[in-house]
């Protein structure tokens, strides 16, 4: 999402770097680009003024100036003040010490709300919480619909409203909560109306709702797609409901970046979590100094090791270190790796996370297609136990038959084991810490 905004910013702190000392004039030169980065990706103006003003008074401090390496020490700045726009640091759901905690979800017609509700219902039952999913919208039954196929999907309860319920809101939240506090569920998250636009007959059904709920977290789900747009509907509903919170929904697409960099100023309310996909799993607890360094191209190991954690199966890598010690790597180990690296998400999001320098300098340039790895998979699948774990057999008569069972063709099948062997040479020199690193993938 913020591809476009991090290579403006980093072209800004490049040309800082190349100075050799840091004067006003290049200050005001490099904070210039920095400015139009910024408002490119339609980032609030009064923020970008904010951080501008920050950012120069503290640049052009005289430590800063007379240090060893004014430059980092000037960028260290930046990443510090991004920081700070982005929420400064990581902030936790609140659950009520009463349960069941209550989140309250609002926000416009299309943002994702319904959605976001099966992605949080998700992550709290990694906290071994038990959570009843609910829909409460008094004008659009399909609704109720769409909230009882996610909890299908999740394998999780669903309240649903009767017609009578719906005739009479205030008694059916009453008993809403009076259902989820007696057979223990624990937290119960709310979808609430939405509307193409923010109109009095919203406003006045949510606050309804919010009254009666008292939720332990009233959670607006802005889109980020949309821009300010999102940023300005937040501003309302903070100012007509109430919010705590913010989650924000697409940032996996190509929108520009302004809503994330602007919402959490202009609200006051922090960004707890993100969503990064359409699939319930891609949803991620949302760090504001890990974000600020993947946007100036620093990276975000700890996230990249948070992932391999998640996915990883130790059996399986103590096994597969094992054999790698042997030298008996085998493509049914690298079909397993493949397989490892699909779950922890796609390559170039993957690739998005180690930082712009070292070994990876040039990891941005790289011309990646996750669907090679779908590709590769099915070809080791067409070939016998035998060919994975002795590829030298694979002659042209088997080629051929590999190409015809996986659906892909002969070249594909050639650069896969070509591929394979530069692998297994690479790994026999610099060890199985290099296999994630993609250089030796041409993906």
């Amino acid at each position: 999402m913020f591809d476009q905004l991090s290579r403006r910013l980093q072209k800004a702190l490049k040309y800082l770097r190349g100075e050799g000392k840091i004067t006003e004039t290049n200050m005001v030169e490099a904070l210039k680009m920095i400015r139009l980065s910024f408002l490119e990706a339609d980032v609030n103006y009064q923020v970008v003024k904010e951080f501008e003003e920050r950012v120069k008074l503290k640049a052009l401090d005289e430590k800063v100036l007379l240090s060893l390496s004014p430059a980092q020490q000037v960028i260290k700045i930046v990443r510090d003040e991004l920081t700070s726009i982005l929420g400064q640091e990581e902030k936790k759901l609140k659950f009520s010490s009463r349960p069941p905690s209550i989140f309250m979800l609002v926000g416009l017609q299309g943002s994702g709300k319904t959605t976001t509700c099966g992605k949080l219902a998700k992550w709290v039952l990694s906290l071994q919480k038990n959570p009843l999913l609910v829909s409460f919208d008094l004008k659009r039954p399909a609704a109720q619909e769409q909230m009882k196929m996610i909890a299908k999907m999740l394998n999780l309860p669903c309240y649903e409203m009767t017609k009578e319920q719906m005739s009479s809101p205030s008694g059916a939240l009453k008993e809403l909560v009076k259902y989820a506090t007696n057979r223990g569920f624990d937290p119960l998250i709310v979808d609430t109306a939405g509307r193409l636009h923010i109109d009095d007959d919203l406003m006045k059904e949510l606050r309804l709702v919010r009254d009666i709920l008292d939720p332990t977290e009233v959670i607006y789900i802005g889109d980020s797609m949309t821009g300010q747009d999102a940023v300005k509907s937040a501003q309302i509903f903070e100012k007509t409901i109430g919010l705590n919170s913010i989650i924000l929904t697409k940032l996996d697409g190509d929108a520009r970046g302004g809503a994330a960099l602007s919402i959490v100023t202009v609200t006051g309310k922090p960004i707890k979590f993100v969503g990064t996909g359409e699939k319930l799993d891609k949803f991620e607890i949302f760090h504001p100094d890990r974000m600020s360094s993947r946007i100036l191209g620093m990276g975000d190991i700890l996230s990249l090791v948070e992932k391999a954690e998640g996915e990883a199966d130790l059996d399986e890598a103590k096994e597969l270190a094992k054999r790698l010690k042997n030298q008996e790597f085998t493509l049914e180990d690298f079909k397993k790796q493949l397989i490892q690296m699909k779950k922890m998400g796609s390559i170039s999001q993957l690739l998005g996370l180690l930082p712009e320098a070292g070994p990876f300098k040039n990891i941005s340039k790289l011309n990646i297609d996750d669907k090679k790895i779908l590709h590769y998979e099915a070809i080791i699948n067409s070939m016998t136990m035998e060919e994975r774990e002795r590829p030298k057999i694979i002659n042209g008569s088997r080629r051929v038959r590999i190409s015809k069972g996986s659906g892909r063709s002969v070249s594909e099948v050639n650069q896969l084991l070509k591929q394979f062997l530069e692998m297994k040479k690479m790994m026999k020199k610099s060890q199985f810490q290099k296999l994630l690193s993609g250089s030796h993938l041409d993906f």
